[in-house]
C-alpha cells in the first residue's frame, strides 16, 4: 500500500510518502519521498525535498499544497492509495484515525475552540488536498488518540464540573511520536512493549514527556491544549494559572493578549530571545547568563517528569530521547539525567557523545552496570500516521472469512486465585479446597470455601476463590472495592502482577499477605475456532459494542486471549457492568478488530 501523509501547521507543510506491507507495522514501511515546506513569508518559503534545500515561492500553505501535488507527480509518485493528515486535536470523541467525509470534518471543526492555534491549520490542509485528490480516501490521525487510554485521575482537573461539561480536561499530544518510540525501544531492547513501563521525551520546539506503562499511554505533559508541561521554544510550559488575573489586573492586559503571548513568546524564546536550542547552547557557553539560566530550566523540568513518571509507573525500565533537541543535544541528555542515579539512570559519556541515528537506529546509551536503559532514536510522526492510517483502512476492509457478530458477557465479581502456601496459611497445612460449582471456562471451579479481604480502610467478607490452584496468588477486584479497602489497585490483564500491592487474605487458620491485587483489564476468552472465523489472533485489541442493556456503550481496547479449550465469552468487572447496565444475559457485538497488536 503507498500513502502521502500531509502535517500541516500555520507556517509549514512536512510531507511524506511511504510504501507499506499490511500488518507489519513500521518495522516493515519504506519512506519513499519527503519534503518539507517552512518559514511562509510575503517572500516564499524553505523547500527540502530529499535532504537537498532551496527557496521555493511558495507564501502559504494552500499554495504549498498544491506545489506538492506537482512535485509528487514529478517524483513519479501519481499511483496514490491514500491520503493521511496529522490533526491536532481530536478531544475525547475520535479513539483512532477517522475516514474524512463532511460529518467528520464537520465534528473536527466543532473541537477548534480546543486547539485554536492548530485544528484550523490541519484541516485547511484536508480541504484542499480533498480537492486536489477527490478520488482518494483521506484520513485524519490525532496527536490526542493515543493518550485516551491515561486514566481518568491523571485527565481531570480539579474545577467546577460545569467547566468539564465543556470539554475542559487534560488530552495531551504529540501521540503519533510517543507511540512510535515506544514501539521502537521496545523493537530495539528485544523485549515485549507489554512488559515495559518507557519514559518518552519529545523534545524540540514542542516538547512533551509521556509515561507508557505495559504499551499504553498513561499520563503526557501536555494538558487540554499543547501549552502544558515542559519548556518550549516558545510556548511557557507549566504555569500558574493565577497569571491571567495577575496580568489583567496590573497591566490590564486581556486574556486573548495573555494566551498569545504564553503560545508565541515565551518557553526559551521569553527567557533568552531565542527559540532556537542550538543558539542557547552557543550563547551558555560565551557566559550569558539568560542562556545559563534557560539550560538549567528546561532540563530541571525535564527531569522533575522523569521522576513523576516513574513514581505513578512504579519504576522504569527505559528512557528514551526523541526530537531536534533530544536526538542531536548530548549535553542536554547528560543534565537531565544528573542526579538521576537513585532510579537507576545513568549516561555513559563516550555511548551519549557518538549517537548516530541513521536508519531508523536506536542506540542505548546508559552506562553498562545502570538499571534503567536510555535510548535516542529518531521520531517518526509520519510514517506512524501512515502505519495507524493503513491499519485503519484494512480494519474497514474487514477479515476474509465471516466474522460472528456477537458474544456473550461475563461480569466477573471480585475473587481470587489461591497457590499452595496461601491454601497452607489461610486453611491449615494440606488444606484441599473443595470445588463446589464448574464454571463455563473448561477445567476451573468455584470452591466451596471463602475468604475476607482486609485493607487499611475496611475488609471485604466471602469473597470467592476459584479453582485450580496457580504458582502465585492473584486477587481480583473491582475499583469501587479497591476504596471500599483503601488500597489503589491497577487495572491489569490477568497474571501481571509486577509491582502489584499488597493485600491480607484472611482465612479460618490465619492469614497471609500477598501481593497480586488487580482490577481484572476487560478481556475475551476465545476458543481457536471462533477465534479463526472472526479473523482474530491471541492478542488482538478489539472494541465491543453493547447494545442490549438500554444503556448502549462501547467497550475498547478489549484484548483476545485465544485457547484450544476456551469457552468464548468477553469478562468485565462489576464497576464495568453497572455502568453498562447489565442485567442478566446480555451479548455484545464485535465492531472493531485487527488493531496492531503491541504486544509484538
Amino acid at each position: 500500500m503507498r500513502v502521502v501523509v500531509f502535517n500541516a501547521g500555520s507556517s509549514s507543510l512536512k510531507i511524506g510518502a511511504f510504501d507499506l506491507v499490511e500488518g507489519r507495522g513500521p518495522a516493515a514501511a519504506r519512506q519513499i519521498y519527503k519534503a518539507s515546506f517552512d518559514r511562509f513569508t510575503a517572500q516564499g518559503c524553505d523547500l527540502n525535498i530529499n535532504g537537498e534545500s532551496a527557496r521555493a515561492p511558495h507564501t502559504d500553505l494552500s499554495s504549498a499544497i498544491h506545489a506538492a501535488a506537482a512535485l509528487l507527480q514529478d517524483a513519479g509518485l501519481s499511483q496514490i492509495d491514500a491520503i493521511g493528515h496529522r490533526i491536532a486535536h481530536g478531544g475525547a470523541e475520535f479513539t483512532g484515525p477517522a475516514l474524512l467525509d463532511d460529518a467528520s470534518i464537520a465534528r473536527i471543526e466543532g473541537l477548534t475552540p480546543l486547539a485554536p492555534l492548530h485544528n484550523p491549520a490541519n484541516l485547511e490542509a484536508v480541504l484542499v488536498a480533498r480537492t486536489l485528490w477527490p478520488e482518494l480516501p483521506h484520513w485524519a490521525v490525532f496527536d490526542t488518540s493515543f493518550h485516551l487510554t491515561n486514566p481518568a485521575r491523571a485527565t481531570t482537573y480539579a474545577v467546577p464540573e460545569s467547566w468539564r461539561a465543556l470539554g475542559l480536561r487534560r488530552y495531551g499530544f504529540h501521540g503519533s511520536s510517543h507511540k512510535y518510540v515506544a514501539l521502537r525501544a521496545a523493537e530495539a531492547l528485544g523485549l515485549p512493549l507489554r512488559d515495559l513501563r518507557l519514559i518518552s521525551l519529545h523534545l524540540g520546539n514542542g516538547a512533551s514527556a509521556c509515561a507508557i506503562a505495559r504499551g499504553a499511554s498513561m499520563d503526557s505533559s501536555m494538558g487540554m491544549t499543547p501549552l502544558e508541561g515542559l519548556v518550549m521554544g516558545t510556548r511557557s510550559g507549566d504555569v500558574d494559572p493565577g497569571l491571567f488575573g495577575f496580568l489583567s489586573r496590573g497591566a490590564g492586559m486581556e486574556v486573548a493578549e495573555i494566551e498569545s503571548a504564553l503560545h508565541a513568546e515565551s518557553g526559551l524564546l521569553g527567557l533568552t530571545g531565542s527559540s532556537d536550542m542550538r543558539d542557547v547552547e552557543a550563547r551558555a557557553a560565551e557566559g550569558d547568563a539568560a542562556a545559563q539560566l534557560a539550560i538549567n530550566i528546561y532540563a530541571y523540568r525535564a527531569r522533575k517528569y522523569i521522576g513523576a513518571y516513574a513514581a505513578a509507573m512504579g519504576g522504569l525500565d527505559a528512557l528514551v530521547f526523541t526530537g531536534g533537541i533530544g536526538e542531536n543535544s548530548a549535553s542536554m541528555r547528560r543534565r537531565i539525567c544528573d542526579g538521576l542515579d537513585f532510579l537507576g539512570i545513568r549516561l555513559d559519556h563516550d555511548r551519549n557523545l557518538a549517537v548516530e541515528l541513521t536508519d531508523r537506529a536506536a542506540p542505548q546509551i546508559q552506562s553498562y552496570e545502570a538499571r534503567v536503559n536510555v535510548l535516542v532514536t529518531e521520531t517518526a510522526e509520519q510514517l506512524m500516521i501512515a502505519c495507524d492510517m493503513a491499519e485503519s483502512i484494512a480494519q474497514q476492509r474487514g477479515p476474509k472469512t465471516a466474522q460472528p457478530r456477537k458474544l456473550p458477557i461475563a461480569v466477573s465479581a471480585r475473587h481470587v486465585h489461591l497457590c499452595r502456601a496461601s491454601v497452607d496459611a489461610l486453611f491449615g497445612p494440606g488444606y484441599e479446597l473443595t470445588p463446589d460449582k464448574p464454571l463455563r471456562q473448561r477445567g476451573h471451579w468455584a470452591a466451596r470455601e471463602r475468604v475476607t479481604l482486609h485493607g487499611p480502610k475496611g475488609e471485604i467478607a466471602h469473597v470467592a476463590i476459584l479453582g485450580p490452584l496457580r504458582p502465585r496468588a492473584q486477587i481480583e477486584i473491582s475499583r469501587t472495592d479497591g476504596f471500599a479497602l483503601g488500597i489503589d489497585a491497577p487495572t491489569r490483564q490477568s497474571g501481571d502482577l509486577a509491582d502489584t500491592p499488597q493485600i491480607r487474605l484472611i482465612g479460618p487458620a490465619g492469614h497471609y499477605d500477598t501481593d497480586g491485587l488487580i482490577v481484572a483489564a476487560r478481556h475475551i476468552h476465545m476458543n481457536t475456532a471462533d477465534a479463526e472465523a472472526a479473523g482474530l489472533r491471541d492478542g488482538a485489541r478489539i472494541s465491543v459494542n453493547l447494545t442490549e442493556t438500554g444503556r448502549g456503550l462501547t467497550f475498547s481496547d478489549v484484548l483476545v486471549r485465544v485457547t484450544d479449550n476456551a469457552f468464548t465469552e468477553m469478562h468485565i468487572d462489576t464497576d464495568e457492568g453497572n455502568a453498562a447496565g447489565i442485567v442478566g444475559a446480555v451479548s455484545g457485538e464485535i465492531v472493531a478488530a485487527g488493531q496492531m497488536l503491541l504486544a509484538d
